[in-house]
């Protein structure tokens, strides 16, 4: 046996075949004076095994496990769940969740010399898989998937999820958590206006004229557009919702198309007309308290930042904030919101048995845990129907969305260039033309020097 998982599948399995030998013998058969005996040990043993805790066996010398991530609800419940394995003997579990760039800047630090590495386990997104993959920093799960695939059901994880962090054709992380940008919206706001919630840039302007004049909504809609990776996020969902991308097949610049440029003159009319000067102001954070506070009528947020939003204690509005799926950049382009994924890694480096650490993983998202982590942020199990109020609009939104990015090394030398020009764009001191022309040819310059391009 190598589990306790295991050895409630045997018990259980012990004691049905018990119970058919004793209805085939009947009160005139033989009774064998060890039988009860052992049926009691397998119902001790079934009994004692908690599906809900952590399953693996103890390993023969002390080892801590090291998980470093960014902290939001959903990423909380899950370390929770890893603290758990600190009940298994010889195992002791320390987690560290600061914030995204901290914990991304971080691991960069961390891995990029060379060396043992300081953690087991790391929460990486999608251009974080394809980042620290490309860079050789993450292990290969292949083997290990393979491994458990039946144990731990992986194939009721879709494999668009674990492609998400596929480099190489290597699979470099567990998919946990599914995100995506939807809409939260004041539905008591847009009833009593007699407003369809928009599904177009276009529409989510007009609503902005109207509900600019309610009293108390300070920003009518908030788009993050504080910073020059959310920026960039942004412009990624427009562009391909306009029919454009960042690359050509031969890795050359097609972000200064003109769908480039119609997809950044979009949100930059988007910006002016629903926020004007105070955009600096909005984060994804920021417009969700500004909607849970009643100053913002509707936001742009990741689905993983609503845990508030429904909750009594933090609101007066839980009963009337609703969600849809993100609005199309243009009229009959793709939702403009990307396929994320959230995952569990492993470092190449790590001191510790990988099978042990995957197992870890497993046992912090496995479907029991995901089943109680649907209630938190949006699972990558299909098999888990029920969970948080955001569930169908991310879901839709992935599924009719602009997809992930591109598992492409080469996209984060784009996203290097265009975090240099996006802000000036959006403020109005670059033209959308020029901006993009000016990234195309830093991008052009750095991807010939590493080899991206001839």
């Amino acid at each position: 046996m190598t589990n306790g998982k295991r050895k409630w599948t045997r018990a259980f399995g012990l004691l049905i075949a018990l119970a058919m030998v004793a209805a085939a013998c009947g009160d005139g058969g033989t009774t064998d004076t060890a039988t009860p005996d052992t049926t009691a040990a397998a119902e001790e043993e079934a009994v004692s095994v908690d599906p809900t805790a952590c399953n693996i066996d103890p390993p023969a010398e002390p080892v801590t496990i090291n998980l470093l991530g960014w902290g939001f609800a959903a990423t909380e419940f899950y370390a929770a769940e890893l603290a758990k394995c600190d009940d298994v003997e010889n195992i002791t579990t320390a987690i560290e969740l600061p914030d995204y760039t901290t914990a991304v800047e971080s691991v960069r630090l961390g891995l990029a010399a060379g060396g043992d590495s300081p953690w087991d386990i790391i929460h990486v997104t999608n251009p974080e898989a394809t980042e620290f993959g490309s860079a050789g920093w993450l292990l290969p799960l292949d083997d290990l998937i393979d491994k458990y695939r039946d144990e731990y059901n992986l194939d009721d994880i879709p494999q668009s999820a674990w492609d998400g962090a596929k480099i190489d054709g290597k699979l470099l992380g567990v998919p946990v958590i599914g995100d995506s940008q939807i809409i939260a919206y004041r539905s008591d706001l847009f009833a009593d206006l007699g407003l369809e919630v928009p599904v177009t840039y276009d529409e989510i302007i007009a609503a902005c004229g109207v509900l600019a004049d309610v009293d108390g909504i300070i920003i009518p809609f908030a788009i993050d557009f504080s910073a020059d990776w959310a920026i960039e996020i942004e412009f990624l969902a427009a562009i391909r919702s306009f029919g454009g991308d960042y690359l050509n097949a031969d890795n050359t610049p097609s972000f200064n198309s003109p769908e480039g440029v119609a997809a950044l003159n979009k949100m930059k009319e988007l910006g002016d007309a629903c926020m004007g000067d105070a955009y600096l102001a909005y984060g994804y954070e920021a417009g969700a308290v500004g909607v849970e506070n009643g100053t913002v009528a509707f936001t742009s947020m990741w689905a993983t930042g609503m845990d508030l939003m429904s909750d009594p204690d933090a609101t007066d509005f839980a009963d009337v904030i609703s969600y849809a799926p993100a609005a199309a950049a243009t009229p009959g382009g793709l939702l403009g919101g990307t396929a994320w994924h959230n995952y569990y890694a492993i470092p190449a480096t790590t001191t510790n048995d990988p099978d042990l650490i995957f197992r870890a993983i497993m046992e912090m998202a496995d479907a029991v845990s995901q089943t109680e982590g649907a209630q938190f942020g949006v699972v990558t199990r299909l098999a888990v129907t029920d969970g948080v109020p955001t569930l169908l609009a991310v879901n839709t939104t992935i599924n009719e969305g602009v997809g992930p990015y591109e598992p492409n090394p080469a996209i984060i030398l784009v996203q290097t260039a265009l975090w240099a020009v996006l802000p000036l764009i959006i403020s109005g001191d670059m033209t959308a033309q020029d901006g993009l022309d000016a990234a195309a040819d830093a991008y052009i310059a750095e991807a010939t020097t590493q080899g991206f391009l001839p």
